[in-house]
């Protein structure tokens, strides 16, 4: 079964029949004014986070963000491409934290304090 999830302003009562209707689970949380609760997943909405920011990241280039193409095809070529290279960058970003950590590390014990008693 797939799973549609949304923000609080989706959280209508005619809106997640629709959802139901078509076959889906709706994951939205409750509205702070809502008279009757319904359950969702909370492990499923947190993931909505990552689905927010990859979309935030393609948005940084702007052939994606202004849908530049005209051809569909070539849409999605740019769109592959934006993803790769955001994926790279973060794969990069992520090598550098850890070799600057080795890098501490490593400059910690060779600068190690020798004690005195020779």
């Amino acid at each position: 079964m797939s799973a549609l999830i949304g923000d609080k302003e989706y959280d209508g009562d005619g809106f997640q029949a629709e959802i139901v209707d078509r076959g889906a689970k709706p994951v939205i949380p409750n509205k702070s004014n809502r008279v009757t609760l319904h359950s969702f997943s909370k492990r499923a909405y947190k993931g909505r986070n990552v689905i927010e920011r990859c979309f935030c990241r393609l948005k940084d280039f702007r052939r994606v963000a202004t849908r530049y193409d005209k051809l569909a095809r070539n849409f999605l070529a740019a769109v592959h491409l934006a993803a790769i290279v955001a994926y790279w960058i973060n794969c990069v970003r992520a090598l550098a934290r850890t070799l600057v950590r080795y890098a501490i590390a490593l400059i910690t014990v060779v600068t190690w304090p020798i004690s005195s008693d020779r």
